[in-house]
């Protein structure tokens, strides 16, 4: 696998860490996650229980080892500093500065271990005028800009559903590490790799910001619609909705042929994008009619045929028993010895030779403690005072 012989030592807990740690793990490197000897990540306690075990957590955490150890006591410090010694990368997500006021900011870890990758994931990053400030998701989604381009024209912006600025933010932690491996594989050197929850998603805003950045002009909320194109959208079908995407004029035309309107070619306000764009809603009620009278199966087959992008807002239940995402196998069975099958989202990145797996399912709290002590040149006399002292 390509991160087969690389450790990390994960500090991370809830989403975006334990994200990037996640894809870390399913390309082969050794993860080692460092929780709290008694209560763990608190993703443990999240989502829905089934048979004792959170799925929520178990998505995030496969192809992981736990490590339960107390961070405020010497001794644990010493034996997060001694599993330092032996690794490559160490990220974190806690807030600026508590990595310093424990003894393991980066200058320290460089210490440890020369060409250390250290990452770390915040809010806002780790300087400037909001670092200190507590960051969640929404936070992030709010002051981003990122909800600000969601919604319809008129209404309040809209957040997305999933924990996007967490994942964006795990993604391009992630990215950034696989990038400082490579760099360091060439010339020896470790480097510190920072990434935020904001940062990422202004990175995210596409069009939106470039656009604006070009005119000055904040963009309108359109909902469903495209904000650059027309027509574009949901279209309500004899039983039920179809999204439809004529990108661009080559597309529209498609679309007009196949339903028999070619003579809106020759409508003036309808000749280009701009123009359709400024009667958006006479081209859509004109598409409506049309899709209206058939059924989705019929214009998701017929329409795709045709050329024209075009398919149903599905629902999870739809998702996870579609036939395209069965045969791209975005849903696994990961067997649990002590908590049955386990069902969650499959690997979105295929690899032809070194393709991801899973290697063990997400640990219980502290499963690998003595593994990774013995491993230190940790007697079972000493692990064993650590445990009853509480330290592991």
């Amino acid at each position: 696998m390509p991160l087969n012989g690389m450790r990390v030592v994960d500090l991370t807990r809830i989403i975006a860490g334990p994200f990037c740690t996640l894809m870390l793990g399913d390309l082969g490197a050794e993860v080692i996650k460092i929780e709290p000897p008694k209560e763990g990540d608190p993703l443990r306690a999240q989502g829905v229980i089934k048979d004792g075990l959170s799925w929520y957590y178990a998505s995030y955490n496969r192809n992981k080892k736990s490590l339960s150890l107390d961070l405020y006591s010497t001794e644990g410090k010493e034996i997060l500093s001694d599993l330092i010694k032996t690794s490559d990368v160490v990220v974190e997500n806690f807030r600026p500065g508590v990595m310093d006021k424990m003894g393991f900011g980066y200058s320290r870890l460089k210490q440890l271990k020369s060409d250390i990758i250290y990452c770390g994931i915040t809010g806002f990053g780790k300087s400037g005028p909001y670092k200190d400030r507590p960051a969640f998701d929404f936070i992030a989604q709010a002051m981003s800009g990122f909800m600000s381009v969601n919604g319809n024209e008129g209404e309040e912006p809209l957040r997305a559903g999933i924990p996007i600025s967490d994942l964006v933010a795990g993604l391009y932690a992630a990215f950034g590490i696989v990038s400082a491996l490579l760099h360091r594989a060439r010339t020896g050197e470790g480097q510190e790799v920072q990434t935020s929850l904001v940062d990422g998603l202004i990175s995210m805003l596409s069009y939106m910001a470039a656009n604006y950045l070009a005119s000055g002009k904040p963009p309108v909320r359109t909902g469903n619609d495209h904000p650059l194109v027309a027509p574009y959208g949901i279209f309500r079908c004899s039983d039920g909705e179809v999204a439809i995407a004529p990108s661009n004029d080559q597309v529209y035309f498609k679309l007009l042929s196949a339903l028999g309107l070619d003579h809106l070619k020759e409508v003036p306000g309808f000749a280009s994008n701009d123009l359709r764009m400024t009667n958006r809603k006479q081209i859509k009620t004109v598409i409506q009619e049309v899709i209206s009278k058939k059924p989705k199966s019929y214009w998701i087959e017929y329409l795709n045929k045709a050329g024209v992008p075009c398919g149903t807002a599905m629902s999870l239940s739809e998702v996870f028993e579609d036939e395209q995402v069965r045969h791209q196998e975005m849903v696994m069975e990961v067997p649990h010895p002590a908590h049955g099958a386990v069902k969650m989202a499959g690997f979105p990145v295929k690899l032809s030779a070194t393709p991801c797996r899973v290697q063990h399912p997400a640990p219980e709290l502290g499963q690998h403690t003595d593994e990774i002590l013995k491993k230190l040149g940790m007697s079972r006399e000493r692990i064993a005072d650590l445990r009853h002292c509480g330290i592991v």
